[in-house]
């Protein structure tokens, strides 16, 4: 199976008498070994060529200090937008900008690639941005006519928004894959801004159902992620774990109460790192995203060859929120059911939507069976979910 680029069937014509979107991203040229983290902001680029929208790309880049290193990240994203057919503009930020102004981006320091920065300066006044997760910061967020920012985490954002800049005082809407802001945790301070809410993009015609995928011993349930959490949120005075290794605990017998099937972690965890070596000891199989999944390519095809996914949720779960993946949101659109943890956003999403939400170990032993059992039946459901839920174009539509 190839993902490398989309369709020409699935792409429409790009009108230009509609103002452009910017795309606004800060977290994926820098990590050019995460493929499932460039897929974030690639699923809204596509959504837009379905749309017949002018998309662009607009990435800034914090230089590292090693030439060299900067140089490659460059190509990569270079070269991945030339896969896509994708329209960008990266900024390489200067190290000492960084320093001097660490919470200010400011174009007249900054290196571009793809569209020049004269050109950027013309057509941003004339452009609306989503910004997502507050990459692109003042002065540079103030040229675009409009500007909606696009939380990715609910929970953190909400919290740090109440003690740092955060974006709310430059944006003109505010919208959020936390599905139940409205609703969530009172431990966490009263939002400054109205949130709007959307669910995580996936370009359904771009990842497409697969077939079931064959295995030679067991069917493998996967996930990929962070395996620690570096943030920093206190609650009634406590600092709280909010990491994957915390969320897992519950779970930790799981692949024992279980022989029939693989569990897979895909996490960043360093080749002796002891977690390694414990996880294995429980019977979890653990494995390197960057050694299999460098690429979004590879990172669909890791997806595809999953029967489904399983992962635990912590800080979102607690707080809920109403947070749902983008990976989830992959998964589902190729055909693959997932099974987590309940953030309260399960209250929109259909009865039967190919996402088997549990709370215990128990639960997770009969949602997994149940997976075995009966998946061409949730993997139809699964795909169903996708499109009508987490479509990249229609989420687009609704909120452009």
């Amino acid at each position: 199976m190839s993902f490398l680029q989309p369709t020409a069937s699935s792409l429409q014509t790009v009108s230009s008498n509609q103002s452009p979107i910017f795309i606004g991203c800060g977290f994926a040229a820098k990590y050019p070994m995460g493929g499932g983290n460039f897929s974030v902001p690639l699923q809204y680029l596509l959504g837009l060529k379905r749309l017949g929208r002018r998309g662009i790309w607009l990435e800034v880049l914090p230089e590292s200090g090693d030439p060299v290193l900067d140089a490659s990240r460059v190509r990569i994203f270079q070269r991945r937008m030339r896969h896509y057919g994708i329209e960008y503009c990266l900024l390489l930020e200067p190290k000492i900008l960084q320093q001097k102004k660490p919470e200010e981006h400011d174009l007249s320091q900054m290196k571009s690639y793809g569209m020049t920065i004269p050109e950027l300066r013309e057509t941003a006044p004339n452009g609306t941005l989503l910004n997502l997760s507050y990459s692109i910061k003042p002065p540079l967020v103030t040229l675009f006519e409009k500007k909606l920012l696009c939380s990715l985490d609910p929970s953190e954002v909400l919290y740090w928004m109440n003690q740092l800049e955060m974006g709310q005082s430059y944006h003109d809407e505010f919208w959020s894959v936390g599905l139940c802001m409205d609703q969530i945790d009172q431990r966490l301070p009263a939002s400054p801004v109205p949130w709007k809410s959307f669910f995580p993009l996936v370009d359904t015609e771009f990842l497409k159902a697969q077939p079931k995928p064959m295995f030679k011993t067991r069917p493998r349930f996967t996930t990929i992620g962070q395996w620690y959490w570096d943030g920093l949120i206190e609650l009634d005075g406590k600092n709280i774990d909010f990491s994957k290794k915390a969320a897992f605990e519950p779970y930790i017998d799981l692949p024992r109460r279980m022989p029939e099937a693989i569990f897979e972690l895909a996490m960043n965890l360093n080749p002796d790192d002891p977690e390694r070596q414990r996880l294995r000891k429980w019977g979890w199989h653990v494995v390197s995203p960057h050694r299999l999944m460098p690429t979004p390519e590879r990172y669909y095809q890791y997806l595809a060859g999953s029967f489904a996914e399983f992962t635990a949720v912590k800080l979102e779960a607690q707080m809920q929120s109403g947070w749902l993946s983008d990976r989830a949101a992959a998964y589902l659109s190729l055909g693959r059911p997932v099974i987590t943890e309940p953030t309260g956003a399960e209250q929109f999403l259909p009865h039967e939507s190919g996402m088997l939400f549990v709370h215990t170990l128990e639960e997770a032993l009969e949602a997994s069976r149940r997976v075995l059992l009966d998946w061409s039946h949730l993997a139809q459901q699964a795909r169903q979910t996708a499109v009508a839920y987490f479509d990249a174009a229609k989420t687009l539509k609704k909120m452009l």
